[in-house]
C-alpha cells in the first residue's frame, strides 16, 4: 500500500502506489490499475518497459560479468556499443565516453571541452554560455547551466554564475518579424553575449536543440540553427548539443540535431540512450577535441560505473531493438498524429495557448490569455493539478512551470516510440477526461466545438 512507513525521500511527500510490472507502453501498480505511461517516466523509456529481447541480452552478460573497471579491462560491450553509437552520429563524431546519467553527461562534455581548451593555449576560456529557461542537470556543474529557478536558487551562492542568454520562445513574442527574423534575432543574442564576455574567455555554448523540463519541447525558428552554429564557429567556441532528452530517436531523428543538419562539437546524450534498462549516458566529439587531450595527459575525469558491461550491453540492445523496429521511424510518424491530437484541445480549451515539439516530445501550455500568452494565476497550481487528474485516471504525463520555474504551467506528452495511432487515441480520451475536469475545477472557460 502507498501508505505504508517508508525511509526514503525524494522531492515531496507525494505519495504514489507500488509498481507490480510494465508491458509495452504501460505500467501496473500492485492493485491491478492500468497507466499509460505518457511521459516514458522521465523522457526516458523509449522502447517500452519489459521488451523480453533487450532482457535476454541483459540476462546474457549477466551470466558473463556484471562489471569489469575499464581500467583494468576492455570490454565487447562497451566496444560494441561505442561503435554503435558513433556509426549514428553525424560524420566527424567519432569518440565516446561513457556515463550513468544526463547530469554526468553535461559535466563530462563542458570538463571535455575545458581540457582541449587548455592543450590550445586557450587557459583563459572558462565561461559556458547557456539559456534561460533550461535544464540541463543537476549537479553542481550542470546546474550552474541550468536555467530554472527553483532549482538553482537555493544553491546560487556555491554556484560560479555562467552567462544566460533568453531561450528562442517565439511563441510569447508580439512582434512584427518573421520566425526566420526571429530565430536570427535570438542567435544574435548569443553573438552579443559573448563579446560581452569577452571572445577569449568563452569555452561553450550549451543548448537543448528542442526544449526539456524547463521549456515544455520548445523549438526555435529553423534559421536560429544555422546562425548559432556560425556564431559558435566565429569565435573560436565550442558548441554543445544537450540531446539527453532528445537524443535516441525521441524526435524523430536518432539526434535531434540532424533535422537542422548541424553537427555539434560535443553531444550530451543519456535518458532513452538505456531507455530505463540500465543507468547509461555518453557524451561524443571528435578526436579533433579527444586526441589532443589524451596527449596531454589523459582525460582527467571518470567515474565507477563509465562503460561498465552490464549498462552496455543494456544501451547496445537498446539501440538494435530500436534498428529492428524501426521506432526512429514510429517516433516521427506518431508525432504527426500525436500533434494534431494536441491541437485538436486549443478548439474547444482557450486556457490552452500553444502546442509545440518534434517527434514524440511535444507539450501543449496553459494561459490565462491566448493574446497576450499571460500565465494562469500561480494560485491555481495548474502544472500540478492536471499531472494529478491524469494520474487518477490512468495516464502518467510530466509538468514544469514554464516561465524560469516561477510561473506558466507546461505539459510534456512523450509516449515510448513503440506507441501505436490507437493508443494515442486512448491517451488522448484520458487526457481530455482530465483538462475537462480541471477547467470545471477551476473555473476555466470550455468552448463547444461543432
Amino acid at each position: 500500500m502507498s501508505n505504508e512507513a517508508s525511509y526514503l525521500f525524494y522531492q515531496s511527500r507525494n505519495p504514489r502506489p507500488f509498481l507490480d510490472r510494465g508491458e509495452g507502453i504501460y505500467l501496473f501498480d500492485e492493485n491491478g490499475k492500468r497507466y499509460i505511461d505518457g511521459s516514458s517516466g522521465a523522457m526516458v523509456s523509449n522502447i517500452g518497459h519489459s521488451n523480453p529481447r533487450v532482457l535476454a541480452k541483459i540476462k546474457a552478460q549477466m551470466d558473463r560479468a556484471t562489471f569489469g573497471y575499464r581500467l583494468h579491462f576492455r570490454t565487447h560491450p562497451s566496444e560494441d556499443l561505442a561503435a554503435k553509437t558513433v556509426s549514428l552520429m553525424p560524420a566527424g563524431l567519432d569518440r565516446v565516453f561513457f556515463v550513468s546519467g544526463g547530469s554526468e553527461a553535461v559535466e563530462s562534455a563542458v570538463k571535455l571541452a575545458r581540457q582541449y581548451a587548455l592543450t590550445q593555449g586557450q587557459p583563459q576560456r572558462y565561461k559556458v554560455i547557456s539559456r534561460f529557461p533550461s535544464y540541463h542537470g543537476c549537479t553542481f556543474g550542470a546546474l550552474d547551466l541550468t536555467g530554472y529557478d527553483p532549482l538553482r536558487e537555493p544553491f546560487a551562492p556555491m554556484l560560479a554564475g555562467m552567462p544566460k542568454v533568453p531561450a528562442p520562445a517565439t511563441y510569447l513574442d508580439r512582434d512584427n518579424l518573421t520566425e526566420e527574423a526571429r530565430g536570427l534575432k535570438y542567435a544574435e543574442l548569443l553573438r552579443d553575449q559573448i563579446v560581452q564576455e569577452g571572445p577569449e574567455n568563452v569555452l561553450a555554448f550549451v543548448m537543448e536543440p528542442v526544449g526539456g523540463a524547463s521549456t515544455g519541447a520548445l523549438v526555435a525558428p529553423d534559421s536560429y540553427y544555422g546562425r548559432v552554429r556560425e556564431i559558435c564557429d566565429e569565435f573560436g567556441v565550442l558548441l554543445i548539443y544537450d540531446e539527453v532528452m532528445t537524443g535516441a530517436g525521441r524526435t524523430g531523428k536518432f539526434l535531434a540535431a540532424e533535422h537542422w543538419g548541424i553537427t555539434p562539437d560535443i553531444v550530451a546524450m543519456s535518458k532513452g540512450f538505456g531507455a530505463g534498462y540500465a543507468p547509461l549516458g555518453a557524451i561524443v566529439a571528435g578526436k579533433r577535441l579527444v586526441e589532443p587531450v589524451l596527449d596531454a595527459g589523459g582525460f582527467q575525469h571518470g567515474f565507477t560505473y563509465a562503460g561498465n558491461p552490464l549498462a552496455c550491453a543494456a544501451g547496445l540492445a537498446v539501440l538494435e531493438e530500436m534498428e529492428e523496429q524501426g521506432l526512429v521511424e514510429n517516433a516521427a510518424r506518431m508525432g504527426k498524429v500525436l500533434m494534431a491530437e494536441l491541437e485538436s484541445l486549443m478548439e474547444r480549451y482557450p486556457f490552452i495557448g500553444d502546442v509545440r515539439g518534434k517527434g514524440l516530445l511535444t507539450a501543449f501550455e496553459f494561459v490565462s490569455d491566448r493574446n497576450t500568452m499571460a500565465p494562469l494565476p500561480v494560485g491555481l497550481d495548474a502544472h500540478t493539478r492536471l499531472v494529478e487528474l491524469a494520474y487518477a485516471r490512468g495516464l502518467i504525463i510530466y509538468s514544469r512551470r514554464t516561465r524560469g520555474g516561477t510561473s506558466g504551467d507546461h505539459f510534456l506528452v512523450a509516449p515510448p516510440l513503440i506507441i501505436t495511432e490507437p493508443q494515442i487515441r486512448d491517451m488522448m480520451a484520458i487526457l481530455r477526461d482530465a483538462i475537462e475536469a480541471f477547467a470545471q475545477e477551476a473555473g476555466l472557460p470550455v468552448l463547444e466545438v461543432a
